[in-house]
């Protein structure tokens, strides 16, 4: 715990506070948020007038009616002389207190606490003495600012320290350290230790109590455990966890937890709210609750992400409803017993939600067929959540559900959806993988069409068959050609067809979907065509257009006064079309919808010449990302962009140059791998304060091959031989011999090279030779050069250290 311990010895140790500072150590139950707070406390608790640390809080308050007044009186004993006063109402033990903790610098450390309640009791609300320190340490990281002490005029310093797990080396060092007492595993050991550091995650008491269990157990005994371990985990880890899960405050916070950890883990946060709201369950504040408990946190890519012990409670909290009868549980994610849930027909209506991929059981022996009949499902009246993957089913789709919000079939074997599937209900619906070769919200088809009609009756006319359909995903449908008839998906939000290799054809009929706010198009590489009336939807955020080859097209056969006259977006998607392309683009041309915030056009095989002319409609955009297009320069029309804060350019192989790129950007992404020639970045005067990302700086310039590079303002590498005397003479340089001998070409060999480097003000010379250049008069024996730099104006500083030169060989 190094870092954690250094960050608050650095917290503790800040004396310019006027006020108490408060350092909340938040993290999973059994992560170690106790043992670090007992160890900083313990090495610096004498620096302090008085302290206390009161430990276990919850646990001691927990089912006791002096509970909190028994800490109180700990706590009283610690910091004055009044323990011998017998009080016994928790509002006036916390009057003395406050009495207290005005009037001397005091060093505190509440571990675990749960609720307000006790921090009020213990903090009260007038105020500590200056430089006052009190660490608290919970499961529930927003509770310190909402305790009292908080709502005074004169608020305290607060810091937030989130405690994680251990890294690889760590876990390592801490499981063997109880199971073999060393820092390393026995010979034969290595294999099964690393599955276990991989079940553990980190996580220091789960690697604590494994490793002593697994003391002195041979491998067989460890891989028995393993076992075991997937199907129910340790007891004292599971009820270290539970406490979190057991302190959330509502009904709904519990069920939100429990379809999370049984099918929703590695999903996208956007897609399951949208889900977990349709099943009535309150998402926005329960997601919120569950980070707060450190039962959940949101990936990098916007995924949930739970760790495995706390999803195995999880996922154990809903076993016990029925441990020995599944179709009595609420929710089926296992897929053995989900499977024989399906083959005996027992599934019944209290179960909510079911996982099932048979991929997944492809290596087990069932001794049964993998052939499911669509009836199993019949009696489950409440199922709304529904996982079937490359599930094989024969029957009648028509008594399935009605209920479903979320239908998940990747692998469907059908060329088409099932006439007969209830569909008016479902909110999302993935079918990736599939077999499918069109899908339309209502049969074009006329045969198809009558037959629906004969299922629905008269009114099927007015009948929106997906009526509810907020998500579609038919991403990697290979078969995919067509997809259509949107005017019977008037709630579509999400429209997703990445790698549909095969697709064609989008209907025009997507401008009925006003609703929609996400298109994903990547990789869709045979689109002949996309709806020309996309740019009229209002709510499109994201657009992703990644691989769809957009620079391959007809486009040079168009006459440059067509050209000029067709917006940017124009060009740049009809690029994408296969055959011929209008010379009149005044009415055949099709733009992209105005309201985009994030638009992707990666690996399009985009050049300058082939690039959209005019961004200026997309007044909205705020992230662009050009990743692995083979153009030159940062296209110019990038520069319209009133909002761009984010532009990506990374694996841009023949970039050179981005010149005055918008004002607004704050993040600008590029590989300075890829760079070989003449490159540098220029800004406009006015750029606001600007995050650059170019892949790594800890390169061997030289070995790139870079003649002349730069970041204006930021860094610079030139040749000496092509930096003017004028400018070397300014930086204190006063012998330039040894630069005229290298003009001319003497006294000089092939390999070595030379350049003048500034970075961040500082200048200096990057020097690469076998050995040191006789001209450097300043040298010492040894691997370093230590260089003494007197006391100078920062001007004749910067002039100091570029004529003291640092040498890089």
């Amino acid at each position: 715990m190094d870092y954690s311990i250094n960050f608050i010895t650095s917290w503790l140790k800040d004396g310019s506070s006027h006020t108490v500072d408060i350092l909340t150590i938040s993290g999973l139950g059994g992560i170690g948020k106790t043992s670090l707070a007992k160890h900083v406390y313990g090495l610096y608790c004498h620096e302090f007038n008085k302290s206390s640390y009161i430990e276990d809080i919850t646990r001691r308050c927990d089912g006791k009616y002096n509970g909190l007044l028994d800490i109180q009186k700990q706590l009283c004993g610690d910091i004055s002389k009044t323990s011998s006063i017998q009080v016994y109402d928790v509002s006036k033990y916390t009057s003395m207190i406050e009495n207290v903790v005005a009037r001397k610098r005091l060093f505190l450390v509440l571990d675990d606490i749960i609720s307000i309640d006790q921090l009020d009791a213990l903090l009260g609300s007038k105020g500590f003495h200056p430089g006052s320190k009190v660490i608290i340490t919970t499961k529930d990281k927003c509770l310190t600012e909402s305790c009292a002490l908080f709502k005074t005029n004169i608020k305290p310093k607060h810091v937030e320290h989130f405690l994680e797990g251990l890294d690889e080396t760590e876990s390592r060092q801490l499981l063997c350290s109880h199971a073999f007492m060393c820092n390393h595993p026995k010979e034969g050991y290595e294999e099964v230790s690393d599955k276990l550091l991989e079940y553990c995650q980190g996580h220091p008491l789960a690697l604590e109590v494994l490793g002593k269990v697994l003391h002195n157990r041979g491998v067989a005994y460890w891989e028995g455990c393993m076992k075991g371990l997937k199907k129910e985990t340790n007891d004292r880890i599971n009820n270290v966890l539970r406490m979190s899960f057991n302190s959330l405050p509502s009904k709904n916070n519990k069920d939100l937890f429990k379809h999370i950890a049984c099918f929703f883990v590695g999903i996208d946060k956007d897609l399951s709210e949208t889900i977990l709201e349709a099943c009535d369950i309150n998402t926005r504040s329960g997601i919120t609750n569950l980070i707060d408990k450190c039962l959940l946190s949101i990936g990098r890519n916007n995924e949930l992400k739970m760790h495995q012990l706390v999803q195995e409670m999880g996922r154990f909290e809903v076993h016990q409803e029925s441990p020995n009868k599944p179709w009595k549980r609420s929710r089926l994610w296992c897929h053995k017993e989900s499977f024989r849930v399906l083959k005996q027909k027992k599934g019944k209506g209290n179960l909510l939600g079911l996982a099932l991929d048979m991929r997944m059981l492809e290596k087990e022996k069932l001794g049964a067929s993998y052939e499911l009949k669509t009836d199993a499902l019949s009696n489950m009246d409440n199922l709304m959540l529904l996982q079937l993957n490359y599930v094989y089913m024969n029957g009648s789709y028509e008594n399935f559900p009605e209920e479903i919000k979320w239908l998940c079939m990747n692998g469907f074997r059908l060329k088409s959806t099932p006439l007969d599937l209830p569909m008016q209900n479902l909110v999302a619906l993935d079918m990736s993988y599939s077999n499918i070769e069109s899908f339309s919200g209502c049969y074009s088809n006329p045969q198809r069409l009558e037959k629906r009609q004969k299922l629905d009756g008269s009114c099927f006319k007015e009948k929106r068959l997906f009526a509810s359909l907020k998500i579609l995903n038919l991403s990697f449908c290979e078969q995919l050609h067509s997809v259509g008839d949107f005017d019977q998906l008037p709630a579509l939000e999400r429209l997703i067809l990445r790698n549909c290799i095969g697709l064609v054809d989008v209907c025009e009929s997507i401008g009925q979907c006003v609703e929609l706010i996400l298109i994903d198009l990547s990789d869709c590489m045979k689109l002949e065509k996309l709806p020309r009336n996309i740019g009229m939807l209002e709510k499109v955020k994201t657009m992703l257009l990644n691989g769809c080859n957009l620079g391959e097209s007809g486009i040079k056969n168009m006459d440059m006064d067509s050209l000029e006259m067709c917006t940017v977006t124009n060009i740049g998607i009809n690029r994408a079309f296969v055959g011929d392309i209008p010379r009149d683009l005044k009415s055949s041309a099709m733009s992209l919808p105005r309201s985009l915030v994030t638009l992707s056009l990666t690996e399009n095989k985009l050049s300058n010449e082939s690039f959209p002319m005019d961004f200026s409609c997309l007044s909205m955009l705020k992230e662009l990302y050009l990743d692995g297009n083979p153009f030159n320069s940062m296209p110019s029309c990038v520069r319209t962009l009133p909002r761009l804060e984010i532009l990506s350019m990374k694996k841009c192989k023949n970039l050179k140059l981005v010149e005055y790129p918008p004002r607004t950007l704050k993040e600008l992404l590029f590989n300075i791998a890829y760079v070989h020639r003449t490159n540098k970045v220029v800004f406009v005067p006015e750029m606001s304060p600007l995050k650059i990302s170019i892949g790594f700086l800890d390169w061997a310039y030289s070995s790139l091959g870079l003649n002349d590079y730069g970041i204006e303002g930021v860094i610079k590498i030139q040749e000496m031989r092509s930096v003017e005397e004028k400018v070397l003479r300014n930086l204190g340089w006063t012998n330039l011999d040894f630069l005229n001998e290298r003009r001319v070409g003497t006294n000089s060999s092939e390999s070595e090279i030379q350049k003048m480097f500034y970075e961040l003000g500082i200048f200096s010379i990057l020097y690469e030779a076998e050995e040191m250049p006789s001209w450097f008069r300043h040298r010492s024996a040894g691997p370093s050069i230590s260089i003494t730099i007197p006391s100078l104006s920062p001007n004749n500083l910067l002039s100091s250290l570029a004529s003291s030169a640092f040498i890089g060989v």
